[in-house]
């Protein structure tokens, strides 16, 4: 297992569209990729679960990765919430 902290560097925060994308991502993989806020943590690759967590620009998560490809979905999803990829 894995785990990386980001800071969210996404405009608009995780809004519908965002989180969408950062489901589609997180999908993509076969590793299970939880993203944690506090002591609350949820499934990236579930849709209505990421959208409670409300993220907004600047706040700090952890985006956890544990599989076989978990070095590959970890580094796609915090380059995501960072700003650093599209």
């Amino acid at each position: 297992m894995i785990k990386e902290t980001v800071t969210i560097n996404i405009e608009n925060g995780l809004e519908v569209r965002p989180v969408a994308m950062l489901v589609q991502q997180a999908s993509q993989f076969n590793s299970s990729i939880y993203i944690e806020k506090g002591s609350k943590s949820f499934n990236a690759k579930s849709i209505m679960g990421m959208m409670t967590l409300g993220l907004a620009p600047g706040e700090e998560l952890t985006v956890s990765a544990d599989g076989a490809d978990e070095q590959n979905a970890i580094t796609t999803i915090v380059g995501y919430l960072s700003g650093k990829t599209a």
